[in-house]
């Protein structure tokens, strides 16, 4: 089964559940367009979870509910590296800028799920080329870039 995008995530705010969207811009060096995240500069741009992940916690968890911008589906994220680019259909590319994160207070999506994946199966990317992503887009990993 290929890598596709299972869906697309934004929230006003940070530390909260996203809600999904139909269809995002990603901008260049910013991030992903209305998400309370996105900033020019930013290591953390975008953020990047699978559904295996969020599955593995709880069957009954939808994309967004970890503050994921884009849920994949079929991503090996153990596979993956610091440096290792992401390619979304032919023009928007992701580069890879961390693996995990650490949590120092607990968010409201701890507080409400009493657990969060972000800190060991979530990873975060800057835009490095931008265009428009939508759930079913197909998406591969570009190693060692």
């Amino acid at each position: 089964m290929e890598t596709k995008i299972l869906a697309i995530n934004i929230s006003d705010k940070k530390g909260t559940s996203k809600r999904g969207v139909a269809s995002g811009v990603l901008k260049e060096n910013f991030g992903l367009l209305g998400d309370a995240h996105a900033k020019e500069n930013s290591k953390r741009q975008v953020s990047i979870l699978d559904i295996e992940s969020i599955k593995r916690l709880n069957k009954a968890l939808k994309p967004g509910d970890f503050a994921e911008n884009i849920t994949t589906e079929q991503l090996d994220i153990s596979k993956l590296k610091i440096g290792d680019r992401l390619r979304i259909n032919k023009d928007v590319i992701l580069e890879i800028t961390q693996i995990g994160k650490v949590c120092h207070t607990r968010c409201a999506i701890f507080k409400k799920l009493g657990d969060c994946i972000m800190p060991k199966e979530g990873i975060f990317a800057r835009v490095l080329s931008g265009g428009i992503v939508r759930a079913g887009d197909r998406l591969e990993v570009i190693k060692d870039v």
